[in-house]
């Protein structure tokens, strides 16, 4: 940081003016240097390993310089409550243990019992060799046998199958590592059957997954939506998360574009397309211009459902000069009008996500983020005392706006709305000097909307740690596995991590619940049908009950 240059202290107004322009002029340089300083560096490494070189190694410093986290800033102490573990300790058994009664003095009186609690478990193996009865009809020429019991099927038992899923999705074990535990335990198993058993045969718990989605869909009108990296046999995918307070459902695709997360909120499903006066304005709000807006409702046919294949037909042969990023425009906005207007799955009213051009336009209304919001704040990297003063009194103000916003989700009213929106304008509309900062309030105060969007709604977060949180998940897994190899592995990685999500989050217990559907006991309720019971009680969209 630089010297310890005050404007404010200057008295005459065009010294001041200039010195404040040099300032602005010394940070906008600085970045870019900083900015052109990694470009030329990759491009070294680039070139490097072109010529079958090594790039620059990554070495991370001891401390990172770049912690884009606001949790320190944001942080509200809060009473801690201990509560005592016993309470909640289900006792398997009792034992009751004798004093020798040859170290009693003969004055010893009996006072009952006193009890302690410990905790164990067993892990060992439990192999049944079944008697299966067999008849053999000479008139029917047919063998008939005693069936197994429900989950045995293959070599292995439904306790076997349940710990495996646990360990491998719950506890981010890798496949070899759970070998080796079965090993020890004394299981014969190998590593193409421990694979099968991750993936293959999973229909009873895609079905669930699925069910999860759509219940949880249905639970509430707004969502939260992230997307991370997963890579598949070798190739670079996307992982998309959707969540609410009562679910987190997974759902891999190659893509992470608009289109792509019309898939997500359809449960996977192709998108149709459809011309109407929705797709129009939708269209205008995309970009597409005049002229080829007043084109399309000439050439494709009116409230009629189109595949994708059937629209590209109709594209190619009418408007084959129609740029690819409108094409692609115009393709969006039929696509959205579809799940807008259609009733066979649940619509979303509100998406509360990041500021990501793909998530525009997909839903009726957007909620932002304001913890990703300050990430442009904190990457600011002020070079005079002057402009680091003037940042750090921003942060205070940012925070407590926030945390004014917080109050109101409690307690809503109508004049708290106001004075929060007037300090919001007065926040991010006034000039502080500092052009850097100055650029970055501009950007925030042009999305007023979705940043207070909470002042209609009070019942939807502030942030979307929900989405993230689990895009977290997605990141620890392929930490461990690196990469699903197959199409059938990585649904089986979505299925599986949606499941984990939701039984956490709904309080259930994950190997309870597997071993209740690879047995096929079905005691346990449905988590679709937990989802359906407890969003009943949690009104999760009072305000859009109350209209406008």
């Amino acid at each position: 940081m630089e010297g310890k240059i005050d404007p404010s202290t200057i008295e005459d107004e065009g010294v001041r003016q200039i010195v404040i322009h040099l300032m602005n002029l010394v940070e906008t340089l600085s970045a870019k240097v900083n900015e052109l300083t990694a470009e030329n560096q990759g491009l070294r490494d680039e070139n490097n390993r072109l010529k079958g070189e090594q790039g620059k190694p990554k070495i991370l410093p001891n401390k990172s310089t770049t912690d884009l986290s606001s949790e320190k800033e944001r942080r509200q102490s809060k009473p801690r409550n201990k509560r005592s573990k016993r309470d909640h300790i289900q006792i398997d058994r009792a034992q009751d243990l004798k004093v020798d009664k040859t170290l009693l003095p003969p004055d010893a009186v009996f006072k009952g019992y006193e009890q302690i609690v410990i905790q164990d478990v067993k892990f060992q193996t439990d192999n049944v060799c079944f008697r299966r009865e067999k008849y053999y009809s000479a008139s029917q020429r047919r063998t008939y046998l005693a069936p197994l019991p429900a989950g045995y099927t293959g070599q292995f038992g439904p306790a076997v199958k349940a710990w495996v899923l646990s360990l491998y999705f719950s506890g981010r074990m890798s496949e070899p590592k759970i070998l080796e535990v079965l090993h020890t335990v004394g299981l014969h198993i190998s590593a193409g059957q421990l694979s099968d058993m991750l993936i293959k045969d999973q229909d009873v718990f895609h079905a669930e997954s699925a069910a999860v989605l759509r219940a949880g869909l249905e639970s509430s009108p707004w969502q939260h939506l992230d997307s991370t990296g997963t890579r598949v046999n070798g190739q670079n995918q996307h992982c998309h998360i959707l969540a609410n307070p009562l679910y987190t459902a997974y759902c891999t695709l190659p893509a992470k574009d608009r289109l792509s997360m019309l898939r997500v909120l359809q449960g996977g499903a192709d998108p149709v397309f459809r011309c109407n006066e929705l797709a129009m304005a939708l269209m205008e709000q995309l970009g597409v211009t005049d002229k080829w807006r007043s084109l399309l409702p000439t050439l494709l046919p009116r409230e009629q459902d189109l595949t994708e294949k059937d629209l590209n037909g109709v594209l190619d042969k009418h408007l084959p000069k129609l740029g690819g990023n409108l094409r692609k425009r115009v393709k969006e906005a039929l696509a959205i009008a579809v799940y807008r207007t259609q009733r066979a799955y649940p619509v979303i009213r509100l998406l509360l996500c990041d500021d990501a051009p793909q998530f525009n336009a997909l839903t009726v209304q957007l909620a932002l983020c304001w913890i990703h919001e300050f990430r442009h704040y904190k990457k600011l990297q002020p070079r005079f005392l002057h402009h680091a003063k003037l940042l750090q009194k921003f942060s205070q103000r940012f925070w407590k706006l926030y945390q004014g916003l917080l109050d109101y989700r409690e307690h809503p009213s109508p004049g708290l709305a106001q004075a929060l929106e007037a300090e919001f304008d007065q926040l991010f509309g006034q000039a502080s000097g500092y052009q850097q900062l100055d650029e970055c309030k501009a950007r925030t105060q042009a999305k007023r909307e979705q940043l207070l969007m909470v002042l209609s709604h009070p019942e939807i977060l502030l942030h979307n740690n929900p989405a993230e949180l689990g895009a977290r998940q997605r990141v620890r897994k392929r930490d461990v596995s690196l990469q699903a190899r197959t199409t059938e592995g990585i649904r089986a990685w979505d299925t599986f991590e949606t499941l984990v999500a939701t039984t956490k989050k709904l309080g259930v217990n994950l190997c309870n619940y597997l071993s209740d559907r690879i047995t096929q006991a079905f005691c346990l309720p449905s988590l679709a049908s937990l989802i359906e019971e407890r969003a009943s009680s949690m009104a999760l969209g009072t305000s859009w009950l109350q209209g406008p």
